[in-house]
């Protein structure tokens, strides 16, 4: 690397917290991808199908069997990239290719190529599924040649893994007592790399751009994944220091028990963000969740291909609410559209989704499939008893105007559920005043407000500086969104990737948030961070942070409040 001195500093997204030190090694290289070759004789494309069709089934049989070892996030991931090997689509794009006369590898190419495109177009979570769209091309082609498979590289430990992105099987099958810290060029808060790392507990840093490739193997390295820095050139003695501390706080998060509140006694509710009943089962048994706080139910039903009914939605849901019998659960509408598209929700294509119809606007033109996703949250609730000392809460996402909340919160009325809309539209915030006579309550979805807000899409690496929620434009849109929910007796929650930071979680606490939901390996970080402060604190370092000229900076005044040296 060029200009190496004492302390060089390069910048990432912080994804999951803690320091580790030590030299950096590099994934195993992709093999090198086939060019259109040769035209194969018609006589054996049939064979060469066949040939196709033995690797892609022995990748996925592979996938499959990884799963099954794993556990959480990771085995559905694994499940789920197994999935895109078997897919019938991406399948048939490679036979067409293979009965118009390419070989095997090429059709491969030629279709994950045309499957790319498409996601990166929908952007969002799509775009991100391109890595895993990759990996799999990486893995049939490297089954057709008979070479092994590529990953992960064989070491003796300890290392902080880099890579330009990590597949999910790699990301799953990784032994974090040997990679102890997770380092990519590209990727995303919500990438399939971030969603394990953070099962993992593993220190992860994603979206650092092309300078990584500077960084060679061997190099000693601290990688802090709550700044999102990796340095160079540290004294070893200051960064096993700096280790040895992350250590220690590590140790005090896992003896942390709530309920959460301020070392003065100021109470914070701490929920978890959950897709599915099993998500719902590993936060109650297994975190100080005190409920759910975001239950996204459109990741229920993204492989299905028709609607379905609101006897077999409210059998789905129940999975959800019996976790919590007694304690509040908070169901988000379906968010279909943009980035999570649902066949029998979604709308035509669409230049910008982003910026479509997308949330609460897909019923505007299907009123009924709302109110039958309604009918079924009310059934299961009611078949499990759910009365007004454990309320069901739910709330619209994309609300934009007082008329659509208003809307929202009848239809829910006639069905005793308790109304809100989530925050993330800046106009919903800057409007709040005229959208809370309507609601019960208001969450804040920090990760769209942000991407709204700043004009910066949340899944482009190179905007990352951007899509930061410590961006002062964001806060302040939240403490104005808190100030109107104080004056109108509502509850406000923040149920976005901003909720998960322990800093930020005192920030939040300091603009009067009233609940915090994230996902619930992250709620005794945030819980014992709350613990070390008082109410005065977080008041004091939420006013730094908006008063701050940018993200960098206002992280920096916080932890001058907060962690003062």
């Amino acid at each position: 690397m060029e200009n190496v001195t004492k302390d060089t500093v390069i910048k990432g997204t912080a994804v999951v917290p803690g320091v580790r030190y030590a030299k950096a090694v590099w994934i195993s290289p992709r093999p090198e991808l086939p060019q259109a070759g040769e035209v194969v004789d018609e006589a054996q494309r049939e064979a060469e199908l066949e040939r196709f069709i033995t690797a892609a089934d022995a990748v996925a049989a592979r996938l499959l069997d990884r799963s099954s070892k794993a556990q959480g996030a990771a085995a559905e991931v694994l499940k789920a990239t197994a999935g895109m090997v078997s897919d019938r689509g991406w399948r048939k794009a490679v036979r067409k290719g293979i009965q118009g006369g390419h070989p095997a590898e090429y059709a491969v190419v030629a279709a994950t190529t045309k499957f790319v495109t498409m996601f990166e177009a929908a952007g969002g979570v799509m775009a991100e599924r391109t890595t895993d769209l990759r990996d799999i091309r990486d893995r049939v082609i490297a089954e057709l040649r008979g070479e092994p498979e590529p990953g992960l590289p064989d070491v003796e430990g300890p290392v902080v893994l880099f890579a330009d992105d990590l597949s999910p099987a790699d990301t799953a099958a990784l032994n974090t007592d040997l990679f102890v810290g997770l380092v990519t060029e590209l990727g995303g808060p919500t990438s399939h790399t971030a969603i394990i790392a953070r099962q993992l507990n593993v220190p992860c840093i994603v979206a650092v751009g092309a300078k990584l490739k500077d960084i060679k193997a061997g190099e000693p390295v601290l990688v802090d994944g709550s700044l999102g820095t990796v340095t160079l050139g540290s004294d070893p003695e200051v960064a096993k220091l700096a280790e040895q501390e992350s250590k220690m706080l590590a140790e005090r998060i896992a003896q942390w028990r709530g309920p959460a509140q301020t070392k003065d006694g100021h109470r914070v509710q701490l929920l978890a963000n959950v897709q599915d009943g099993k998500a719902a089962r590993i936060a109650a048994t297994e975190s100080q969740a005190e409920g759910i706080g975001l239950f996204r139910t459109e990741m229920c039903f993204l492989t299905a291909t028709e609607e379905p009914s609101v006897e077999e939605q409210a059998a789905v849901y129940k999975k959800v609410l019996e976790q919590f019998p007694h304690s509040k659960v908070v169901v988000r509408s379906l968010d279909a559209g943009s980035d999570k598209p649902v066949a029998f929700a979604s709308m035509a294509d669409e230049m910008n989704p982003a910026l479509g119809v997308r949330g609460l606007r897909v019923a505007r033109a299907n009123e009924d499939l709302l109110t039958r996703q309604l009918d079924a949250i009310a059934l299961a609730a009611k078949e499990l008893g759910r009365d007004e000392n454990s309320p069901t809460w739910v709330m619209a996402p994309m609300v934009a105007t007082a008329r659509e909340a208003k809307w929202f919160a009848g239809l829910c009325a006639e069905r005793n559920l308790t109304a809100g809309a989530m925050i993330e539209v800046p106009a919903a915030s800057l409007m709040a005043d005229k959208l809370m006579p309507y609601l019960d309550f208001v969450s804040i979805g920090t990760n769209d407000l942000t991407q709204y807000t700043m004009a910066a899409d949340r899944m482009s690496p190179q905007l990352a500086y951007l899509t930061d929620p410590w961006q002062p434009a964001v806060l302040r849109l939240i403490s104005h969104t808190c100030k109107e929910g104080k004056r109108f007796n509502t509850a406000v929650g923040v149920c976005g990737e901003a909720a998960a930071d322990p800093l930020l979680a005192c920030v939040l606490t300091g603009l009067g948030v009233n609940s915090l939901s994230a996902a619930s390996t992250a709620i005794a970080g945030v819980g014992a961070q709350l613990a070390a402060v008082d109410l005065e604190t977080c008041q004091k370092a939420a006013e730094a942070a908006l008063d701050a000229e940018g993200a960098t900076e206002a992280r920096a005044a916080v932890r001058a409040v907060i962690q003062p040296s």
